[in-house]
């Protein structure tokens, strides 16, 4: 008997309810209907499109239409509709779009660009302007909610900055960055890459010390399978590469003026700075912000 209520009540379940639309019948939910329902991508980015002329949720509208157009192949569009109509958004809608933006950039191989924003959000953390000037936001991966802390948002956009450079083959400014991110909120992938690029110097004794910190689950994500995978790739390389060079000497480079080197100039200190900068507050003249 019960069984039959709960299918009762499955049947009469909306139908935005069923297929996790927004309820109504405006621009924008027409458009998540045939982006999510019918999985018409193309027909989709037309009603986000009439959804932003008609300032219907344009928020989510443009967000929306920018993803889709990045997995359509049409990243530098959703890169002109963004700085075209993000005057029309709330303020706080703008991190989001930076965050959208950033990968885009990056689909579009414009590194300087990318660099740049990076550079922006690191600024907008250290003067206490990132989320809206809480110490956390909610975030949200394949459909969970979970919560990033100023720290880990932090961590996360120097790694990234450390791979732009890292396209770069700007070593040595990649190598400043990934340092400090591990200060910060160290993990495996980012140990992986800042071994990478100790390697790309050269520096192979410092480079393996890195991935040694891995492979003996010595940081946070050691036990995670792609990472760890990664790591003994990596230090396979480096053995083949220090058995084909036995003559090899390492020169040991230190890094000075992170500042010049990552942000050309350290933003003035200012009163709402949030707790985790004064706890690095001996790091000021190299950390990347």
């Amino acid at each position: 008997m019960s069984d039959g209520k709960k299918g009762d009540q499955n049947l009469e379940a909306p139908f935005h309810v069923v297929h996790k639309l927004p309820a109504g019948d405006s621009p924008y939910v027409r458009a998540k209907h045939v982006q999510l329902v019918e999985k018409d991508p193309e027909a989709a980015i037309v009603l986000f499109w009439k959804a932003i002329n008609a300032g219907d949720r344009v928020d989510s509208a443009l967000k929306d239409m920018a993803v889709v157009m990045k997995q359509q192949d049409r990243a530098q569009e959703a890169i002109e509709a963004i700085n075209s109509f993000r005057d029309r958004c709330s303020k706080q809608a703008q991190e989001s779009l930076d965050n959208v933006l950033i990968d885009l950039y990056k689909k579009c191989g414009r590194v300087e660009e990318q660099i740049d924003l990076l550079k922006q959000k690191l600024r907008m953390i250290n003067q206490g302007e990132a989320f809206n000037g809480k110490p956390t936001k909610t975030a949200r991966s394949h459909g969970k909610k979970f919560q990033v802390t100023i720290r880990q948002e932090t961590s996360r956009i120097l790694g990234n900055l450390g791979w732009a450079y890292m396209q770069q083959e700007n070593h040595r400014a990649a190598e400043a960055v990934y340092q400090k991110a591990q200060i910060i909120d160290p993990d495996a992938n980012k140990a992986c890459n800042l071994s990478l690029c100790l390697m790309k110097q050269s520096r192979h004794s410092e480079a393996r010390l890195v991935l040694e910190q891995v492979l003996q689950n010595k940081i946070a994500g050691s036990n995670d399978q792609k990472s760890r995978k990664r790591a003994e790739e990596l230090m396979r390389e480096l053995e083949e590469s220090q058995s084909a060079n036995k003559s090899f000497t390492e020169d040991g480079f230190i890094i000075e003026g992170l500042d010049q080197l990552v942000m050309n100039q350290w933003s003035p200190l200012r009163s709402r700075r949030l707790p985790i900068f004064e706890e690095i507050s001996q790091f000021r003249d190299q950390l990347a912000c």
